[in-house]
Parts: structure tokens; C-alpha cells; sequence
């Protein structure tokens, strides 16, 4: 239906043969979609399982090489985003951060080959909404910041790489299980007088033990690209509705190669599962009160794979500071960071120290 230029696992340009326009992914479908003369060519998803990679044997250098793809990056010097381009595409300013982009080739390197993705289902238009919904909601936004939102092509759909991890942990421990207890107290009132009261005390005993648990698909986002605590924040993501990675998917967007290595992902990842580690273990204690004074975690059947996820990304400059809107390209959750207008805030100010100032005249004058 359609024909393909090879670059990476960015695509090259996927033409309509009924007309000869590029064609672009249709969110929410299996289709690419020809937005002139309006030839809907079916994506035929491979129905194969969605295979995890061997940790161990990857780090070892053992890795095969269909594992591994070469793909053509131009990076932001300003931010350090590595994104991928089709051939012969080459964007006027860094999607991550609105600066304008030096580097006038694209450079090649070896990467993971993405194993899924989850194809976009919010479209544009639904993202532009959503943004002008999110500044209309937003107190003391500039004038000018809420009329970006309404010119032409601010938003633009991005695939960000993400690594999960699979693993099998047994955390052997030693702490304190802490048994609450009620106990009679004397004490003197106010008055001098002995009086008695119930206490909650709590007696400590040691403990210790071995538990296991499982972890799979432990979500870690190989970019350092944007703020990790808006990117966390948009999920949760429906990591069911994986499917097997497909060039034509990315036809009309971008995509940035991963920044974080698959060893530092996983050390982020430990990290991700400690805190349900914990919580085993404080449930193997038992009691009412819990103590971990040391573990040792070993991670046994450790696998990973490299995904895509895709947002609407909107990066802009406000007063030579840059700013940051993501939408979640599945569910249309929000984030995003905003700049304040202080002449706004300084009349909110000013308006309610005149009302309080009204205020306390009038009550002096009639009710005081």
C-alpha cells in the first residue's frame, strides 16, 4: 500500500500511491492517513509475542546484533535531547526546549531497537483543547502565554523512550517488630491533685527474615530531556495496549533516543521497586510499628525491553526561562510547567489590601 525509505526507526517518508503525498499515523486507528487526497492504508500489526531481552547476557556484550539499530540523531546543545529524524528533515528549533538547533547534520549511533510502542490515540486537536483548557484554568498567566496557545503548530507529537524492567527479588533483613501495649500512669493535674491516665507504649523486639517478590514492567524514562516529576506524573500508562514496534507509527511525528543507558535505567528501576520492597518486609515483621535496620536485595531472571510512549509536547520561552506542556498521547493526562505575571499578581495584591484596608475603615467607622 504504501512505500518506505530506511533510516533507523525513524521513518523516512511513507508515500500515498494514490496521489503521492506523504502520509502520516492517524491516532486513535491502525491507519495512515494521505491528508490530501484522503486514502485511509491500513497498518498490518504482526501479531507475535512482545519478547523481553536477557539482562545479564546484554551488559555481558553478548547481545545479538538484530537487538541493535543505527539510527540518524540531531542534538539540542542546548538541552541535550538526541531526536530522530526521517531523511532529510531537519527542524528549526529543539522540541524540548524552543532553542534553535546548531548542528546542521544528524549524527549515527547504534541503539536498542525500540521492542513496542503504544501508538498515539489523543489527537492533535484534542491535545490543542486540552492546553487551552489547562491556561484558561491557570491563575496570573501572562497575556501572551494564552495567546500562543492558539497559534498554528505549537504542539507537537513526540515519542519518548522508556526501558521496563522485569526481576525476581529475595531481600534478606534485620530489624525491630515494635508491639503497642496500654499501661496506667499517676500524674498531677493542675491542681496538684494525683490522677491516672492509660498510655500507649510500645515494646520492641528483634527481627529478621527473607522475602521475595516480583516485579514486571518496572516503568523507567530513558530521557533526561524534560522534568521527571511532570514525565512521572503523567502516568499511569496502559502498558497493555503494547504492540509490536512499527516504523509507519512514527510517520508524522518524532521520536528521542533514549539518554539514559539500559545499567543506569536499571539502577533508577532498584530504586522504583524499593519501596515495595520495603513494604514486604514490613509486613513479614508484622506488629504495629516496624524497623528495617539492613537488607540485601539479590535480583535473580532480570529482563528489559525498550518501549516508546508517546505525548503532545509543547516547549516555549517565557522571559528567557523555558517552559514545558505534556499531554499523555493515551489517556490526555496533563502536565506542565507555567510562568507567572507579576504586574497580575501585583494588582491582586494591591486590590486586596484596598478591600481590607475598605474593610477595616468601615468597621471602625459604623461598627466599631
Amino acid at each position: 500500500m504504501e512505500n518506505e525509505q530506511k533510516s533507523g526507526f525513524a521513518p523516512g517518508e511513507i508515500i500515498c500511491n494514490q496521489c503521492g503525498a506523504k502520509l502520516t499515523f492517524l491516532p486513535g486507528t491502525n491507519s495512515l492517513n494521505c491528508q490530501f487526497c484522503g486514502a485511509i492504508n491500513e497498518i498490518e500489526v504482526e501479531s507475535k509475542a512482545i519478547e523481553e531481552i536477557d539482562y545479564l547476557t546484554f551488559i555481558s556484550n553478548k547481545a545479538q546484533e538484530a537487538n541493535t539499530i543505527e539510527v540518524l540523531t540531531i542534538k539540542c546543545d542546548t538541552c541535550g535531547a538526541q531526536t530522530t529524524f526521517g531523511q532529510n528533515i531537519v527542524a528549526q528549533t529543539c522540541d524540548f526546549c524552543d532553542s534553535p538547533l546548531v548542528a546542521k547534520e544528524g549524527q549515527t549511533s547504534k541503539i536498542v531497537e525500540p521492542e513496542s510502542l503504544l501508538p498515539f490515540k489523543v489527537t492533535e486537536n484534542e491535545g490543542i483543547e486540552k492546553f487551552r483548557t489547562w491556561l484558561r484554568k491557570i491563575w496570573f498567566a501572562p497575556n501572551d502565554l494564552k495567546k500562543y496557545a492558539y497559534q498554528k503548530d505549537k504542539l507537537r507529537g513526540m515519542y519518548l523512550p522508556y526501558w521496563t524492567y522485569d526481576s525476581n527479588t529475595i531481600t534478606r533483613y534485620r530489624g525491630e517488630r515494635g508491639d503497642d501495649y496500654q499501661e496506667e500512669e499517676r500524674y498531677k493535674n493542675d491542681k496538684g491533685e494525683t490522677e491516672t491516665r492509660t498510655v500507649t507504649k510500645t515494646r520492641w523486639t528483634s527481627a529478621s527474615g527473607t522475602v521475595e517478590d516480583q516485579f514486571d514492567d518496572v516503568l523507567v524514562v530513558a530521557s533526561n530531556s524534560l522534568p521527571k516529576k511532570h514525565v512521572y506524573n503523567l502516568e499511569p500508562w496502559d502498558l497493555s495496549g503494547l504492540t509490536s514496534f512499527d516504523k509507519k507509527y512514527l510517520s508524522g511525528f518524532k521520536a528521542e533516543s533514549y539518554g539514559i543507558a539500559v545499567e543506569e535505567g536499571f539502577e533508577i528501576a532498584k530504586d522504583i521497586m524499593q519501596e515495595t520492597i520495603d513494604e514486604t518486609i514490613c509486613r513479614d515483621i508484622g506488629g504495629d510499628h516496624q524497623r528495617i535496620s539492613s537488607k540485601d536485595t539479590k535480583y535473580n531472571d532480570i529482563t528489559f525491553k525498550h518501549i516508546l510512549l508517546p505525548i503532545w509536547l509543547s516547549a516555549y520561552r517565557y522571559n528567557n526561562k523555558v517552559y514545558r506542556f505534556m499531554i499523555n498521547g493515551r489517556t490526555g493526562e496533563v502536565q506542565g510547567e507555567r510562568p507567572y505575571s507579576w504586574i497580575k499578581i501585583t494588582f491582586a495584591v494591591l486590590a486586596a489590601i484596598a478591600v481590607i484596608s475598605l474593610a477595616v475603615y468601615l468597621y471602625n467607622k459604623y461598627g466599631g
